[in-house]
């Protein structure tokens, strides 16, 4: 399958991120989904060194940061005077380091760090976030256990996505939390062929081969193979899991026009939960904590199957479209970008899975700054995530400024993580 192949090794940034460096220990999560273009790191070309694990916030730090959380949160939720509080998450420091937020600290934390994501354009359900809190769990067993039970709950009834987060346990002063590798908890695996090239998506090289090195024996070799979940416990080294069936939908991708496009072989999965991204809260770190929201249209028909470095499917849907591809001034590329887009939207549609499109969710994202504006808080967006990669001057979102604040609790990038994500970093949790 040609279309299928691609170059072994390719090094420029997948899905978007292409002007914030991968070592940035600041990357926010940046589309409806809010997790599927959050990465924007370099793909795995060779291994690199482990990379120290970032250290959390300690004494004065610590308390500075809880302060100033315990203080949002009394504010925006009007529950009084913050200061006995403030009191006693201080006294809870001094005596083990580190503290415990309330569960409603922390669903309120959860959906904050949404609402600050200046990367993210479907910020307007920030509210809508629903939280599990299974702060008990630090084991693997456990951990890949309820990343399953997050991904059924995540499409409930009918397949309408829901926005929704599960928080492990967090790190603590000699105790650290566990960690999940995957980028997402649903990806596609990079089989590299001797002869060059790739089977399957080149973006997950490196965890492809790293799970494999656990004793994964890997798919069928297809090219949407499902990766295991490789999850390190808080104390021991990274273990793989397979995913249950059951937990992962996946949605077929034909075209409204063309009965060829079946033969495509194409699918995508329904649920976009991001999993290596750390969750700050008041200073806390909880490292596993996978959310999601829905798929716009675009981060899978104008990234994931349509860039150069991932799927590369434009010149095979070209030919199949009869366009002439022997000169750019063709637009070609655009004709056919637009069509795999419209693949997309159309069965996800008629698959009944929630996804959103790019005009609808510009539309929404204004409405999400009115909102905001109008009970005095600014929204800090950077404006070249928040205009979506197809059609851009058409969208509404276009055509302003952003200021590019960015505001805590907050979901970060680690550089540590970023690394796993590829399949680059050693057991060793600290």
């Amino acid at each position: 399958m040609r279309n299928f192949l691609r170059r072994a090794g390719h090094g420029a940034p997948a899905d978007r991120g292409t002007r914030r460096s991968a070592s940035d220990p600041h990357q926010r999560a940046a589309d409806t989904a809010c997790p599927e273009r959050a990465a924007g790191h370099e793909e795995h070309v060779a291994p690199r060194a482990p990379r120290p694990e970032r250290v959390s916030p300690s004494g004065p730090a610590l308390r500075r940061a809880a302060a100033e959380f315990v203080r949002l949160h009394h504010g925006e939720t009007r529950r009084g005077d913050p200061a006995p509080r403030i009191a006693q998450v201080f006294a809870e420091i001094e005596g083990t380091g580190t503290y415990r937020h309330t569960h409603e600290e922390l669903v309120f934390g959860a959906r904050l760090a949404w609402r600050n994501a200046a990367r993210c354009i479907g910020r307007l359900y920030w509210r809508s976030l629903r939280v599990l809190d299974r702060r008990e769990l630090t084991g693997a067993d456990d951990v890949a256990a309820a990343a399953a039970d997050h991904l059924r709950a995540a499409v409930g009834d009918g397949r309408r996505i829901r926005p929704l987060i599960t928080v492990f346990a967090p790190d603590a002063p000699g105790r650290p939390g566990p960690r999940i590798w995957n980028e997402q908890l649903i990806r596609y695996a990079g089989y590299p062929r001797p002869g060059g090239g790739v089977v399957g998506d080149p973006r997950n090289v490196g965890i492809t081969a790293f799970a494999r090195g656990l004793g994964w024996p890997g798919g069928p070799g297809t090219p949407f193979d499902v990766l295991p979940l490789v999850i390190q416990g808080a104390d021991a080294g990274p273990r793989w899991f397979w995913l249950p069936p059951d937990a992962v939908l996946e949605v077929p991708i034909e075209h409204p026009d063309h009965a060829w496009w079946a033969g495509l072989g194409l699918r995508w999965h329904a649920v976009p939960a991001l999993a290596c991204m750390c969750l700050e809260i008041g200073g806390i770190c909880y490292p596993a904590a996978p959310f999601n929201g829905w798929y716009m249209g675009t981060e899978i028909g104008a990234r994931n199957l349509a860039d150069g470095d991932r799927y590369d499917l434009l010149p095979r849907v070209a030919e199949l479209l009869g366009l002439d591809t022997a000169s750019d001034r063709s637009l070609w590329k655009d004709r056919a970008l637009v069509e795999l887009n419209r693949a997309v939207l159309h069965s996800f549609d008629r698959a009944g899975v929630t996804m959103s499109d790019h005009h609808t969710e510009s539309r929404r994202f204004l409405t999400h700054l009115d909102r905001e504006e109008s009970r005095g808080r600014s929204v800090g967006a950077d404006w070249s995530w928040i205009v979506p990669p197809l059609s851009g001057s058409t969208t509404p979102v276009f055509h302003r400024t952003y200021d590019t604040v960015e505001r805590h609790p907050a979901y970060v990038h680690h550089p540590e993580a970023l690394a796993r994500t590829r399949g680059e970093s050693s057991g060793a949790l600290v």
